[in-house]
């Protein structure tokens, strides 16, 4: 489990296809400080499992394997070396939840439609797949590429975020640009509501 709140960008150093699988490659120090395999790595907003790493102090690079259902339902089929991605290893314990809970799993991706800047912050605009939006509700949480965000306002098809300063300069989403591809998680705990509303409404119709 994770909180969606980024510990380090790391860098994609590589992207192995093979078949319908991948092993990528990245560049990161921070989360490298207590690796081990099979540790769960949130990759933006992809929970990934470590495969192997190379120490090169301070920086490591670390492996991680890709399936291919991962590949088709997140972005990171799209990732290409250069790119930078938003790093969090998985939640402690003991630590404080600051964020909000994300599995890690990836319902689907949106695009960036619009971004506009404001004084202190910058109001940003993701269009969202229709069987997501329904999951999304003003003032309730979602992840945006592994960042836990608030929801500022929804549309039919959209939804906005105001991202503060901090968010800015210590995610990749200060540099998304309008069409730019992102994860999407929504809230577990609306997929769980809408599920037993759905299993209900069957019950009673049946």
């Amino acid at each position: 489990m994770f909180t969606g709140i980024i510990e380090e960008v790391g860098e994609v150093v590589g992207v192995a296809e093979s078949g319908d699988s991948a092993v990528l490659t990245l560049r990161a120090g921070t989360i490298a400080a207590d690796l081990s395999k099979g540790a769960s790595i949130a990759v933006n907003g992809v929970c990934l499992t470590v495969t192997g790493w190379t120490v090169y102090e301070p920086i490591s690079e670390i492996a991680f394997d890709v399936m291919g259902e991962t590949l088709k339902r997140s972005a990171l089929g799209g990732l290409k070396p250069g790119d930078r991605v938003n790093l969090e290893r998985a939640v402690r314990a003991d630590s404080r939840l600051d964020g909000h809970i994300v599995q890690g799993h990836v319902d689907g991706t949106g695009v960036v439609v619009s971004r506009t800047p404001g004084d202190a912050w910058d109001s940003v605009r993701f269009g969202v797949p229709a069987d997501l939006a329904r999951f999304v509700a003003e003032k309730g949480s979602i992840a945006v590429d592994g960042v836990s965000l608030t929801v500022t306002s929804v549309g039919s098809d959209w939804f906005e975020v105001g991202l503060i300063p901090e968010t800015l300069t210590s995610t990749t989403l200060g540099i998304k640009q309008v069409g730019d591809p992102v994860n999407l998680e929504v809230d577990v705990l609306a997929k769980y509501v809408d599920r037993l509303l759905t299993t209900q409404r069957a019950t009673e119709a049946g």
